[in-house]
């Protein structure tokens, strides 16, 4: 390869491979187009409180009566049960805590007796909020989404992608666990999306899970009405090529190669793969 008529692309070895080096794109100017579109959605709407659109969606799909009580009996107000559910899951779901959300709302103007302080927002989450009520709460609110997605602008979802993530988190936290790829300590999220970005199941694992088990888990306990006939993950950095039900002859001729790794072959009418 002649001297800087590649654009910055190498030919390199790792690991005693051979192996392609690509640099990183700079950044582009963003389009026309886009920055129009941003003015205008920020010229109507503004900036919408994340607390607003909880409230939104619990009005329009009734989620919040997801959360059953694990007490025998419920003597509290529903709709003063809601409003604390709904500063529990911001809460919660924004990682800014029980104890700074009830300071938030401490100087707020509440009938007399109703002050949603710690102690009450505390009492709400053990007693409401664990993890099969909050899936119950997902499914509706994916099944809403599906049901109002318009098939004409968005087609028809029948595929979904998973894969996991890390997030970070401190030593002191239980569930906190030393991940070796990501040299870090936090925890692992396995997610399963929908074709058009729809979150239909996730699930917390260990970062020494094997990522097998947590795709399968997902398709046969998503319980929503997402049509799936189609799962893409990762195999981090394999692809795996085969042929179902064919005979042995054309079975041998699949195989399989790795990124930095020449090692493939033919591959036959029919065959699938996963990356």
């Amino acid at each position: 390869m002649r001297k800087d008529t590649t654009g910055g692309v190498k030919i390199t070895r790792k690991k005693g491979e051979p192996w392609i080096s690509v640099p990183p794109l700079g950044k582009q100017e963003e389009p026309t187009g886009l920055k129009a579109l941003k003015a205008e959605i920020s010229r109507r709407w503004g900036v919408i409180d994340l607390l607003d659109v909880l409230k939104d969606v619990a009005h329009v799909t009734d989620y919040t009566d997801a959360f059953t009580s694990v007490a025998s009996r419920i003597v509290i107000d529903p709709a003063v049960l809601q409003r604390r559910l709904l500063l529990c899951l911001h809460g919660l779901g924004t990682n800014v805590g029980i104890k700074r959300v009830a300071d938030g709302v401490a100087a707020a103007a509440l009938p007399p007796g109703q002050l949603d302080n710690e102690a009450a927002l505390r009492r709400t989450r053990r007693l409401f909020i664990n993890r099969d009520n909050l899936r119950e709460a997902i499914r509706l609110i994916v099944n809403a989404t599906l049901k109002a997605r318009d098939t004409a602008l968005w087609g028809e979802g029948t595929s979904c992608a998973s894969d996991s993530r890390k997030f970070g988190s401190w030593s002191a936290n239980f569930m906190t666990e030393w991940h070796e790829r990501y040299h870090g300590p936090g925890i692992m999220v396995y997610w399963h999306v929908e074709r058009r970005s729809v979150c239909i199941y996730s699930q917390v694992t260990s970062t020494t899970a094997s990522e097998v088990a947590s795709m399968i888990e997902g398709l046969l306990r998503h319980l929503t009405d997402a049509e799936i006939d189609r799962q893409y993950t990762d195999t981090h950095g394999a692809v795996v090529t085969w042929t179902p039900l064919a005979p042995s002859a054309q079975q041998d001729a699949a195989s399989s190669w790795e990124i930095g790794k020449v090692r493939s072959g033919g591959v036959c009418a029919g065959s699938a793969a996963v990356r």
